[in-house]
């Protein structure tokens, strides 16, 4: 994809009805020459409008006026373009455990978690937040993770967790204030209800016990430490688009022959699930796998779970 259609496509499918300021942001932007141009300076992987917008956010510049928001990239963009180059698209979005739930608390229990691409790990924690599932409420008060659910019941418990750990090449302490800057840059400026379960979020982790590594190289040994009577789930959301295919499917091989079991919350096409039914609807879906087999399409935010028939 062209970059003006990169940008044209997360304003129709990904912003639109989400968030108005990135919906007439990333308009602007696809029809934008000189933004365009500068943009053409970096690495296709570093265009993305995600890390565009909230880079600019983190820098303190405007993302509510088209226009402001031009005049202020054009004139910091050497700040702008070091932002692109060393920073990634970590969202820590919390509201992505609800998506797991339905299958994690069918796994047999207790479970050992790994998270590849973990972030700040905040999404190791599935046993400590709340949930409502259309009405059927489970777990702690706060923060609860409403996620509209169809095709499957609502699950009745939480997991049971023996273990945890996050891989992440750049991993992000969440008591860090630069990194806990990062994390909430990259929440849309409408949503603050996602910014509030960050905070919330944050209180409940702590320092989840993260390791600097590849999702190749060092998931072989972090996978070893997790004790032999818990059932090892490694999973991740919305992480391996940024990994080269190549790499992409050794990761793959990887995980399928592990002593335990595969969730992935990836865009389609990322990793090779066979024939989908079609969406709900026009907007932007992902796909939740166990094990390589499709389960349901999830929002990427985990505002909705249509499990498949």
């Amino acid at each position: 994809m062209t970059t003006p259609s990169i940008y044209a496509e997360f304003a129709a499918r990904e912003a639109r009805g989400v968030s108005p300021a990135y919906d007439r942001l990333a308009t602007a932007v696809a029809a934008d020459p000189e933004i365009l141009e500068l943009l053409g300076t970096v690495p296709p992987a570093k265009r993305q409008p995600n890390l565009l917008f909230a880079v600019v956010r983190r820098l303190g510049g405007p993302v509510g006026d088209p226009a402001a928001f031009h005049d202020y990239a054009v004139a910091h963009w050497p700040a702008i373009r070091t932002g692109l180059l060393t920073r990634a698209t970590q969202t820590n979005e919390i509201g992505r455990c609800a998506l797991l739930l339905p299958i994690l608390a069918a796994l047999p229990q207790p479970l050992a978690l790994l998270e590849v691409g973990a972030s700040a790990g905040l999404n190791l924690y599935p046993d400590r937040y709340g949930y409502d599932y259309d009405g059927h409420r489970i777990g702690a008060d706060e923060p609860v993770l409403t996620c509209a659910l169809t095709g499957t019941p609502a699950p009745r418990r939480l997991p049971e967790i023996a273990w945890r750990a996050g891989l992440d090449r750049n991993p992000l302490t969440i008591t860090d204030p630069d990194d806990r800057a990062w994390l909430e840059a990259l929440i849309w400026p409408e949503h603050h209800e996602r910014r509030d379960r960050l905070h919330q979020a944050a209180a409940l982790a702590a320092q989840p016990p993260l390791t600097r590594g590849d999702l190749v190289d060092d998931l072989p040994a972090l996978a070893a430490q997790a004790p032999r009577d818990a059932t090892l789930v490694v999973f991740h959301t919305s992480v391996l688009y940024q990994v080269p295919p190549p790499r992409r499917e050794r990761f793959a091989a990887l995980v399928r022959d592990l002593p335990g079991h595969w969730i992935s919350v990836e865009a389609p096409g990322v990793i090779p699930l066979g024939q989908l039914p079609a969406p709900p609807d026009g907007a932007l879906h992902n796909v939740v796998a166990l094990d390589g087999a499709a389960k349901g399409w999830a929002r990427p935010h985990g505002q909705a779970l249509t499990w498949f028939a």
